[in-house]
Order: structure tokens, then C-alpha cells, then sequence
């Protein structure tokens, strides 16, 4: 009996909403907003954590945000006002005190990636493909990161040292016609070419033709663009993903919508220029198309010997991977150096005084290598690091979910299930850390008290923290230890255009414009 009340209950339920439905369409749906809008504000357990009171309603204001380009310098100025945590959405926190770095994003502490990832993993036979970056899963994360990290350990880099040193001979050579006709060089493009073509040594075994071009290649640069652009808007309200291009029924109604991604077609392209593999198809190799040091050769002679533990996917996501996050993080770490150290000529020349020391010593090799850069010129690392603190490459939250249980942060309850995370950009603007954060300062990595300077690395998060930092670390270190002191040691720069700053936005990574440089040759 008391199932069959209940399903005339149900029926009856239905009925009722059906016909509300047809009878007052606009009044029902005016209803379900506000109850939604009333739902987010006040039932998500967050109603103590200050921040723009819109905020607390609907992700459209932190939609509108990110969609200026500008959202890295309202967070700092949302935690100068309201403190370590500011409520940024209805389920969105932003935390910025650098002790919660462990708590948040430490191993084992149960705080996993967001919907906000996934959107940018490429489609390969027609199936999203979760790489190191976009995948939620901590166990995938682990298994996939055992198989490739020697690839991108600095002592696997270091072998392959002396092609990255023809590169930056190559890019040398692009920049005399500039020096020698006093016409200004958008250096931060050029960079952006060297490190493109970094990632193809080390990830194929060749230059992918950037620098020789002197341009864009395939169109690479402008696709990645576009991608980044839809996952930092997107990624706000991530749902509306599957209604976009991450929409299931894609397949059915576009099937050569994976030829549109050219991410993956320039990954494909490139292996198959050394073995042999089409779309839908298997990788096939040779034993001697594998003796290189480059990553294809690891992963394909890996392949070789198990391919049930180094599968054509595994090869063709880490690859695609390299192409997409590999070139556009460094370069903005390259720029942000050459920009700081030409606004502020009196580091130029302090660096300029080390550069030339250790050269007349002999020193310093033509180019210059990696570990000389080490030994030799401590006060560049400190200027590379200070830069990368000034401007860090990524400029959103890192985005992690509270475990069930929920988690205590700034001493705070956070329910389980709210988006938490911290942006660079706020922690590297704390003046309790970085006094001063605003100036470009490279002695302070120098000339702190050892307290102080732990205290400044612990707080530093320009390549992540935790069991998710940046696998690529050692690529952008070494690209910028070697081509920046080589530069200037060849050419002495100066800012075309002195009296304008340089124009920065913010999709995802923020990216910087106006770098025109004037080159002279040194002695």
C-alpha cells in the first residue's frame, strides 16, 4: 500500500509541475533562479568568508573577471582588503596565506583537481585524453608521472646540452640583422620562437622550425592562444564545457573535429616525421629510430619493449603536452626577465659587472652552460627568480576541491566540496613575505637572513607545489640560464619605446606584449 501511495504521490507531483509549468512558464523559471541564487548565497557554508558581496550569488562575476585579462590584480587587491580568504563565488574561495600551501595541495591530503582541468586535455580517437596537467585522478597522476619524470630530470636535460647550446647560436644569429640595422626586435616574440623550438629538441629531437622561420608555425602559437582563452573563460563555469566543445555528440556531428586541434596535429606531425603513426593508429618503430636522448626516443624504445605500459597514448598525450604548456610559461618567464632588468638599469649593470668578471676568468663557455650559470653568476638566479616572483607565468587560482570532511584553512571551516586555491600573483604580492613586493628587487634572495629567506621559498609558487608541480621545471631553468646571460653578454638592449610599460593579460597564463628591444653588439 505505501508504494502504490507514493506512486500516485509522484504522479501526482509531476502532474502539478507540468501544468504550472504550462500555465505560469516565466513565473516558475523567475522562481527556480531566485530559490538557485538564494541556494548559493546562503546554503553553501561559506556566509562568514568576506569578499565582493555579487560574488556570493553567481559565477558570472568571477566569469566577468577572468574575461578582462586582468583577474591576477584583482585578487591581489581582494586580499589587501579583505585578507587571507575572500570568498570569490558561490563555492569559490581563494586563499592566500603561504602556510596553507602544504594543507591545500601537500601529498595525501585528499584536495584534488577540479572541473577546471579537464577542458584542456586534447581529444584522440575521438575520447578525451587525460594528461599529467589535466587529469583529476591522484592515482592515474602517480602511475603516468613514474613512467615519464626521468625524461625531465635536469641530469636527462644536460645530455642533450649541446643541442640547446646550436639553438641559442641560432637564435644569436637571428638577432645580428637587428643589431647590425639599429631596426627594434619584438624580443618577446623572438624568445617565444627559442623556446618553442627547445621543447621540439627535447621532445623530438629537432628544431620545429620557429626560430628559422622567424614566425609562427602552423599556426601554433595563434591555436594555443585560443585554447587557453576558452579554458580560463570557461573554466569558470565549467559545465557549460559540455555543452561546448567538450560536448559528447561532437563526434556524431563533427567527426574530423580532432583535425581542428592543432596541438595534437603538430604533435602527430612531428612523429610521424621519425616513425610512423596515424590518427587511430598505432605507433609503429624501429629500434634505430630510437637512439636518441630526446623524450620520443625514451618513450617509443619504452613502447618497444612494454606496450602495454607505454601505449601509443601515453606517447602521443605527453608528447602533445610538451607542445601545448612547454613554450608560453618560459617564454613569459623570459620576457619578464629582459623587461625587469631593462626597467631597472642599475640591476642590469650589477649583472652585467658578474657577467663580464666570470667571462674575463674564463669562466664561461661560448654559449654559456647551465652549470656554469650555477657556480658563476648567483646574482642572475636571483634576478631569474625575482622575476618569476614579479610576474609569474600562471595567473588564476590553482584549483583544488576540500575533501570529504571538509578542512580547516586561515582557521576557517571550508565544507566539503568548495573549489579552493591560491594564485601566485597574491602570494608573491604579500608585503608580510616580500617586503616591498612591487619592486624588482634580486638581492633579497641574496641578502636575507636564512630565516627570511626559507620563509620567501616557501611562499614562492610560480611552478606550483605539492606532487602537481610543474614537470617541466627543469626545461624553463635551463632555457633561461642559458639564453639570457648569453644575450647579454652579445648585445647590449635597450627598450625601444622607455618612457611606455609593456601590456600584460591574463588567460590563464599572463601573457606580455610590447618587449621592443634595440640591439648594439658588445665588445
Amino acid at each position: 500500500m505505501h508504494d502504490i501511495a507514493e506512486t500516485i504521490m509522484t504522479n501526482f507531483s509531476v502532474k502539478l509541475l507540468v501544468d504550472l509549468l504550462k500555465a505560469y512558464p516565466l513565473q516558475l523559471f523567475f522562481t527556480i533562479a531566485v530559490l538557485h541564487l538564494l541556494r548559493n548565497r546562503f546554503l553553501t557554508g561559506l556566509n562568514r568568508i568576506p569578499g565582493p558581496a555579487i560574488a556570493a550569488w553567481s559565477a558570472l562575476w568571477r566569469l566577468y573577471d577572468v574575461s578582462k585579462g586582468d583577474a591576477h590584480n584583482t585578487a591581489i587587491a581582494l586580499h589587501r582588503k579583505y585578507g587571507p580568504l575572500v570568498r570569490i563565488g558561490p563555492k569559490h574561495v581563494s586563499v592566500g596565506d603561504p602556510a596553507e600551501i602544504q594543507n591545500i595541495y601537500g601529498l595525501k591530503k585528499g584536495f584534488t583537481k577540479t572541473a577546471f582541468y579537464p577542458i584542456q586535455c586534447i581529444s584522440w580517437n575521438k575520447t578525451p585524453q587525460m594528461n599529467l596537467f589535466s587529469t583529476r585522478d591522484p592515482q592515474y597522476h602517480r602511475d603516468q608521472k613514474k613512467l615519464v619524470a626521468n625524461a625531465y630530470s635536469m641530469s636527462a636535460l644536460i645530455e642533450m646540452e649541446s643541442a640547446v647550446d646550436d639553438c641559442t647560436k641560432l637564435f644569436m644569429s637571428k638577432m645580428a640583422p637587428y643589431a647590425a640595422s639599429g631596426n627594434p626586435v619584438d624580443l618577446g616574440e623572438w624568445l617565444q620562437y627559442y623556446a618553442f623550438d627547445i621543447v621540439g629538441l627535447f621532445s623530438f629531437n629537432k628544431y620545429l622550425g620557429f626560430l628559422d622561420k622567424g614566425g609562427d608555425v602552423d599556426a601554433m602559437m595563434e591555436g594555443i592562444a585560443g585554447i587557453l582563452n576558452y579554458a580560463a573563460t570557461i573554466g569558470q563555469i565549467p559545465f557549460a564545457h559540455n555543452f561546448l566543445l567538450g560536448n559528447p555528440l561532437n563526434p556524431l556531428f563533427f567527426p574530423n573535429m580532432e583535425t581542428w586541434n592543432q596541438v595534437l596535429q603538430f604533435t602527430l606531425k612531428a612523429i610521424n616525421q621519425r616513425c610512423s603513426i596515424v590518427v587511430n593508429g598505432e605507433l609503429e618503430v624501429r629500434k634505430d629510430q630510437v637512439v636518441g636522448k630526446d623524450m620520443l626516443s625514451k618513450w617509443a624504445s619504452a613502447k618497444l619493449g612494454d606496450p602495454l605500459k607505454m601505449g601509443t597514448r601515453e606517447v602521443i598525450v605527453h608528447l602533445s603536452t610538451n607542445v601545448f604548456a612547454g613554450s608560453d610559461t618560459t617564454a613569459i618567464a623570459l620576457r619578464a626577465i629582459v623587461y625587469m632588468l631593462l626597467k631597472n638599469p642599475e640591476k642590469l649593470e650589477k649583472l652585467l659587472k658578474q657577467l663580464d668578471e666570470a667571462d674575463a676568468a674564463g669562466l664561461l663557455s661560448d654559449p654559456v652552460k647551465y652549470k656554469e650559470t650555477q657556480s658563476h653568476l648567483p646574482y642572475f638566479t636571483a634576478v631569474m627568480k625575482e622575476a618569476m616572483r614579479v610576474h609569474p607565468s600562471v595567473g588564476l587560482l590553482l584549483e583544488r576541491h576540500v575533501p570529504t570532511g571538509g578542512a580547516t584553512i586561515c582557521g576557517e571551516y571550508i565544507p566539503a566540496g568548495t573549489i579552493v586555491g591560491i594564485n601566485a600573483w597574491v602570494l608573491h604580492n604579500d608585503p608580510k613575505v616580500f617586503p616591498n613586493p612591487e619592486k624588482f628587487e634580486p638581492e633579497r634572495w641574496l641578502d636575507s637572513p636564512e630565516e627570511k629567506l626559507q620563509e620567501m621559498e616557501r611562499s614562492f609558487f610560480a611552478f606550483g607545489a605539492g606532487s602537481r608541480t610543474c614537470i617541466g621545471k627543469n626545461i624553463s631553468l635551463m632555457e633561461m640560464s642559458k639564453i639570457i646571460p648569453q644575450l647579454l653578454r652579445e648585445y647590449k638592449l635597450t627598450l625601444a619605446n622607455p618612457d611606455k610599460s609593456w601590456k600584460t593579460r591574463n588567460m590563464w597564463f599572463v601573457q606580455q606584449s610590447g618587449v621592443d628591444i634595440i640591439l648594439e653588439r658588445r665588445k
